[in-house]
């Protein structure tokens, strides 16, 4: 062979007459997309991704299957190029069906791979389990315990029976972990110079702080409260969140090298302006700290307090006063705490207020039930309109009565207020816990949102100040779930990383293909009870506020870790079809029509093949005809109905598919599976 000399995307190249042109971009670390291409076949041609512009010819070539020449000019990314690309890949994913992450992951803020650590748990791989979650949250133990676990909400094993206990789970593996002697640390890359202050050391400052340690930033917290924890600490009772766990977690981060100032109030102790010079970017993670107003006569008397203030209080171990009688306003996780709270500082008789009717209480349905074991009293389509007083101190609660008329926007029935139907409580105390805002001072800098929020762009964080970035319950939407800020964190840490680096890259939300899945697909599945988290009992619990779950076994958690269904697809982090998709902007929605619904095949014995994910590449054919030579798979059908399917003339040829899986190998879109 002779040497030639071609010019690709504008580096010189010499390469080997004969040769592709894909084949020579592969041997300088050029990327040209491909599905349909591996070393030791011919080329086909058949996906159309590796397209390229060649100066001096009208058409568009497969790099695949065109034979460089001495001198050619190779464009591999321009806008017509890049165009062909987009159009291939929306044709191919058009027909893809599958699952590309399972729905708990995808229903998941924070974007935890639940699939991957529940299964590795079903292994008995805790540790493994701990290091997946900690690829997006740093307080595994904390949240599982605190998580009002969306990603349950998605699990389809509901469809079968009931959905897995991630979150139990993720709590389980964390704690095995804490208490191994040996927990899992993420290595720390080198140190860049670069310095990160954070403003709140709630769940989203110590995730970030976590994050960007590990990238080899210094990061400095700073917290206006005595210790790091935010809402994990002072808004979470001891009995559903010890704070010794979350001590031990906040000590990994520290470990990693962050810096913890604790007792730093902004516009007191320090300005914004002076945290700005200190760092190369500033992260604010203040969280929503003060308590909503209902706007009720009443509500400035004695005894009236916000339920957030409330819990500090409590957390602080000094709690407000409150009597015998107390009623909390609200229906969601805070009014839980706070009435649960009540009963274990010794109230007597404690009230739920809520609006609405059960059905539609935002709060968790087990916290709902524990609260109602413990003594809790229920009034439903009820809201106070006034809070009575004698001598400044709140005495009594007058309740209208409602009813549920029309949906709101939201989509739930709105209450309204029944004519003339009211009802009068005796109370010492009232707790509201109807919501929480920001508190703005030492931020006024800060350009806010219509609703008093801090505004941030939702793909770089950005605020109004240069090199200042926002997260969390601060901010746009306001006040959320632990996992919401964890999640926004997280993102964060890359963009303030892409920052310092100087390519400063917003967040995109991955594209995945997902699938729907009825319980008539899943009727086969045989049934098994969800493991039930032992729990002290409610005469015990509710005098004292020691934790309430007892912890899951060890043979529990793998049990229960076994009954999962690993919706996704197995081949996801490899998969070159979802990665060459997540590079273009691609709308495959744009070639909707009819698809593929063929069975899942398991005739090869020791592989599994979807054809339903299969983009007909013939890469699997191919590598079996040519490089096995055994031609066990071929094309069956023509046109839309082309299917590939395996032949069998003996069962040595059965046998030999169990220790070759080449074709596995190969598929670029995970429609073949090793069994």
């Amino acid at each position: 062979m002779s040497e030639i000399k071609v010019n690709i995307d504008g580096k010189e190249i010499t390469a080997q007459s004969g040769q592709t042109i894909l084949k020579i971009a592969q041997e300088n670390g050029i990327e040209i997309p491909a599905l349909c291409y591996v070393d030791g076949v011919k080329p086909y041609g058949a996906c159309g991704l590796c397209t390229v512009e060649v100066e001096g010819n009208p058409k568009l070539l497969r790099a695949c299957a065109t034979m460089a020449s001495d001198g050619m000019v190779i464009k591999t990314n321009t806008p017509r190029v890049a165009q062909s690309r987009k159009i291939a890949l929306e044709l191919l994913i058009s027909d893809h069906t599958g699952d590309c992450k399972g729905p708990c992951s995808l229903n998941c803020p924070a974007g935890t791979d639940c699939q991957g650590y529940v299964k590795l748990i079903g292994e008995g791989k805790f540790k493994e389990a701990v290091a997946l979650v900690k690829e997006k949250l740093p307080l595994p133990a904390s949240i599982g315990r605190v998580c009002p676990h969306p990603c349950e909400k998605a699990c389809r094993r509901q469809l079968v029976e009931e959905p897995i206990s991630i979150a139990y789970l993720k709590s389980f593996a964390a704690d095995e972990d804490l208490k191994s002697g040996d927990k899992f640390m993420p290595e720390v890359a080198e140190s860049t110079g670069k310095t990160v202050g954070i403003i709140g050391g709630g769940p989203a400052g110590l995730t970030a702080a976590y994050f960007l340690s590990a990238k080899g930033h210094k990061v400095t917290v700073y917290d206006a409260m005595p210790q790091m924890g935010g809402m994990l600490r002072y808004g979470i009772p001891q009995y559903r969140l010890p704070k010794e766990v979350l001590d031990e977690e906040i000590a990994s981060i520290s470990e990693l090298g962050a810096e913890f100032k604790n007792n730093v109030r902004i516009g007191k102790d320090i300005t914004l302006d002076e945290v700005r010079s200190r760092h190369d970017a500033v992260l604010v993670a203040i969280g929503a700290w003060t308590s909503s107003s209902m706007r009720v006569k009443g509500e400035e008397l004695d005894g009236v307090y916000g339920g957030i203030d409330f819990l500090r209080s409590v957390a602080l171990k000094n709690p407000v006063a409150i009597g015998e009688k107390v009623a909390v306003v609200g229906g969601g996780n805070t009014a839980m705490d706070a009435c649960r709270s009540a009963v274990r500082l010794g109230a007597k008789e404690v009230y739920i207020i809520y609006r609405r009717t059960e059905d539609e209480m935002p709060a968790d349905k087990l916290e709902i039930e524990e609260a109602r074991e413990e003594g809790v009293t229920f009034k439903f389509l009820s809201n106070p309109i006034e809070f009575i007083g004698e001598n400044g101190k709140v005495k009594a609660a007058k309740l209208q009565l409602m009813e549920l008329g029309e949906p709101d926007q939201g989509g739930r029935r709105k209450p309204v207020p029944i004519e003339g139907a009211f009802e009068n409580i005796e109370l010492d105390s009232v707790i509201m816990a109807i919501g929480q805002k920001i508190n703005i001072s030492g931020f006024e800098q800060l350009e806010l949102t219509d609703r008093g929020n801090i505004a941030a762009d939702l793909s770089t964080f950005r605020t109004s100040l240069d090199g200042v970035f926002a997260v969390g319950d601060a901010t746009n939407r306001g006040a959320g779930i632990a996992i919401e800020a964890i999640g926004e964190a997280n993102k964060a840490a890359d963009v303030i990383d892409s920052y310092l680096n100087g390519n400063e890259k917003g967040y995109r939300k991955p594209f995945v293909v997902e699938k729907t899945v009825t319980a008539a697909d899943l009727a086969d599945r045989a049934k098994a009870d969800r493991v039930i988290m032992p729990k002290r009992s409610a005469e015990e619990r509710k005098h004292d506020f020691d934790e309430a779950d007892l912890g899951l076994s060890k043979e529990a958690a793998m049990k229960e870790a076994q009954r999962c269904l690993q919706c996704g697809c197995h081949d996801y982090h490899d998969c070159k079809l979802i990665r060459y998709a997540n590079m273009y902007d691609i709308a495959p929605e744009r070639f909707s029509g009819d698809k593929h619904n063929e069975p899942i095949e398991r005739k090869l014995v020791s592989i599994e093949r979807n054809q339903n994910k299969c983009v007909l590449c013939n890469l699997c054919v191919r590598v079996c005809d040519e490089e096995v030579g055994k031609g066990i798979l071929g094309l069956v059908g023509r046109g839309f109905t082309t299917v590939i399917k395996p032949e069998f003339n003996n069962p040595a040829v059965i046998e030999y598919c169990k220790t070759c899986q080449k074709c596995v190998e190969a598929c670029p879109t995970g429609a073949l599976k090793s069994l």
